[in-house]
């Protein structure tokens, strides 16, 4: 670790509220890794509405008080690193870490199941009950850095890990295969748009709810169709027709997917 400086520039959460709560500083210490940890240099970290979420306190059970407002239901600690989708290199490994991963590009896995050489008995999320990617380097268990082999640049690669990862979960719960038809709300978001391709990956056919604006570019990801988000789906598709709802916008029109 030679050549990795002492201190960082980040993005520091102070506590639950506006814009007023995030702190930029460039004397905060980087980071050092623990046994079974990797530390990367970040190149590509992006904001999606769970970082949005965790500063408003937004998981709060109890009406956005900060004792439960983390993901795992606990208080956060401030100050914070958030940033939970995170592209980079591998600079430094835990002296239990394959020397492999050393500089390689990695994105790593949100969903944190192991921290400080433990395994958790309740998931973190990255960004959130531990320090995340909105700084110029990060320590993650190396469990979580995945080797990446890829054209994409790291700013593309960066927002893949918490939609990709939540669309995954959706599809895999849900057991979608090529005998499936998938009807998919909220088609033109991150989740959504990663649910259309992974769907497709299992060869089910596609439908995407949409705005007529975005059809075209719901279809080019290989839905087999759209409807607008005010279209009578029992009359554009008929009862009984649609093998799995993915619903990400739980809106009023609920009822009418089930």
């Amino acid at each position: 670790m030679n050549n990795i400086p002492k201190v960082m520039k980040g993005l520091q959460l102070t506590g639950h509220g506006g814009l007023d709560k995030l702190l930029f500083r460039n004397d905060i210490p980087v980071p050092t890794p623990g046994p079974r940890d990797v530390l990367i240099k970040v190149s590509a970290a992006g904001v999606n509405n769970t970082d949005l979420n965790t500063r408003l306190g937004w998981y709060s059970k109890s009406n956005g008080d900060s004792s439960d407002a983390s993901w795992s239901g606990n208080a956060i600690q401030f100050p914070r690193i958030q940033g939970a989708d995170v592209c980079g290199e591998v600079v430094a490994v835990g002296e239990q870490v394959d020397a492999s991963l050393l500089h390689k590009r990695v994105l790593v896995e949100p969903c944190i199941r192991e921290a400080g050489g433990k395994v958790l008995d309740q998931p973190w999320y990255f960004g959130s009950e531990c320090d995340g990617g909105f700084a110029e380097y990060t320590v993650v268990a190396a469990r979580h850095a995945h080797k990446i082999n890829s054209q994409l640049s790291g700013i593309e690669l960066a927002s893949f890990p918490c939609s990709y990862s939540t669309a995954e979960n959706l599809l895999t719960r849900s057991n979608v295969n090529a005998n499936d038809v998938v009807l998919v709300t909220g088609a033109s978001g991150g989740v959504g748009s990663a649910v259309i391709q992974l769907a497709k990956a299992r060869e089910a056919q596609v439908i995407g709810i949409t705005s007529p604006s975005k059809m075209d570019k719901i279809l080019s990801l290989g839905a087999d169709r759209t409807l607008a988000r005010n279209a009578s789906l029992l009359k554009e598709l008929g009862s009984s027709c649609v093998d799995v709802v993915i619903d990400i916008v739980a809106c009023k029109h609920w009822a009418g997917l089930l």
